[in-house]
């Protein structure tokens, strides 16, 4: 099952994806994708609806985050070998974690604020982990069957505010529109294997990143069953997995993204976002 949300920014209505890719609205059945709706029971209900009755949501419609009400999102920092590589760093023994501030999620075809001053905005594809049951404590042989479904991430990162300001890597992480999620929620059984998703991202029509699940040092099970030895994951949490090779700072010489700039990306199964950058309001 994929669901959706689509609307103006803030106003998102939920959506279902039928089995001949037409997008449904759920509005009146479910308040929205969140936290309330993204339990076994109520999965199970949406999966058991007759989605030919429902109203058909318009083709040129906005497509909004694909989660709403997200208490946090905890990130997974250099958890693919040959990124950590170029990135010039050794790959860690256990999961790096950092935040991103739940004011930088956007829609997977909003625009990127470019922020004032910044001259290292940087990409990232990643494979994201939605929290469908609270999770505290749980094995690795338990962690997925407390996970709703996945999603596609840009982990937008502006890399000065990240590796050159003192203090944590969420300063550069947690703009607004740093953050676009979706445009699917799409469930296991759906997807299959997330250890088998291939990820790929195109800056401006080139390829810059293409990489696969498989090659992550953590996976979606061990990276559910860590963190939630550390917090409570709760329904509704994202969790950004961590990216391949081939983000900007990465070339000789790194390349970092400007006003104009379009992105990208997808994964097997999970849909295609894709971005314009423009200069923040702030400017």
């Amino acid at each position: 099952m994929k669901l959706f949300r689509h609307g103006p920014a803030g106003a998102e209505q939920p959506g279902l994806i039928d089995a001949n890719g037409i997008l449904r609205d759920l509005t009146g059945v479910v308040a929205d994708i969140g936290p309330a709706t993204l339990g076994p029971d109520s999965m199970a209900r949406l999966a058991g609806l007759d989605t030919a009755a429902l109203p058909v949501v318009p083709a040129d419609r906005r497509l909004g985050p694909c989660v709403g009400g997200v208490g946090n999102v905890v990130a997974i920092g250099l958890n693919y070998a040959d990124h950590a590589a170029e990135a010039g760093l050794k790959p860690p023994s256990q999961p790096i974690v950092f935040n991103k501030h739940t004011g930088s999620i956007s829609g997977p075809h909003d625009d990127v604020w470019l922020p004032p001053g910044a001259a290292k905005l940087d990409w990232e594809v990643e494979l994201g982990i939605v929290i469908g049951q609270r999770a505290f404590h749980v094995s690795e042989a338990h962690a997925l069957s407390h996970v709703a479904g996945y999603c596609l991430v840009n982990d937008v990162s502006e890399r000065a505010y990240q590796m050159e300001l003192e203090g944590q890597w969420v300063k550069g992480k947690s703009y607004p529109t740093h953050c676009p999620i979706g445009p699917w929620l799409v469930t296991p059984d759906e997807l299959g294997d997330p250890q088998a998703v291939d990820l790929w991202l195109d800056v401006n029509g080139v390829r810059r990143q293409t990489g696969n699940t498989r090659t992550m040092i953590f996976g979606v099970a061990t990276i559910v069953s860590y963190l939630s030895r550390f917090m409570v994951l709760q329904p509704g949490d994202v969790i950004p997995t961590g990216t391949p090779p081939g983000v900007g700072m990465g070339h000789k010489p790194p390349l970092y993204l400007k006003a104009g700039d379009v992105v990208t990306l997808g994964g097997r199964g999970l849909g295609e976002q894709r971005q314009r950058v423009v200069d923040s309001p702030a400017r």
